[in-house]
């Protein structure tokens, strides 16, 4: 069973942590590996542009730095500066980052919950915000 409102709490957490002194785009992401364990990751920009990362890949790209490539949700929050908690509007994954769930993570049973607040989420499937995804088995 998940714990939504845990992952919730520990997205807007890691909300905190942005670096988005471009943009003013606030997103945080907390991943559920199928451990139990909770990877929250931030936005983090550049003034490049290019080398930026998504809140949602850096949660990613830290669970499989310590070895976890085993996966059952995300949430996910987003605003600009300024916009208390529940007050902005929902924050989806860009189309990378929904590229990047599909390399590890079951296109039918992976949830995505898009935060507003607390009480108010939409929750998907991976296959349903990424459907005809291209994934390994392209390749074969």
């Amino acid at each position: 069973m998940i714990d939504v409102k845990l992952l919730i709490d520990n997205a807007f957490e890691a909300q905190k942590n942005a670096y988005t002194p471009y943009s003013h785009f606030n997103v945080g992401a907390a991943l559920l590996a199928a451990n139990g364990k909770i990877y929250k990751g931030c936005n983090i920009e550049n003034a490049a542009y290019t080398p930026t990362n998504c809140a949602e890949r850096t949660a990613f790209f830290t669970a499989i730095a310590e070895g976890v490539k085993d996966f059952t949700a995300i949430a996910i929050v987003g605003n600009k500066d300024g916009i208390k908690m529940g007050e902005g509007d929902y924050c989806a994954p860009c189309a990378v980052c929904r590229q990047v769930m599909a390399e590890f993570c079951d296109l039918d049973t992976f949830k995505i919950y898009i935060v507003k607040n607390r009480e108010d989420y939409l929750e998907y499937t991976l296959g349903e915000l990424l459907p005809l995804a291209f994934t390994g088995k392209n390749l074969e």
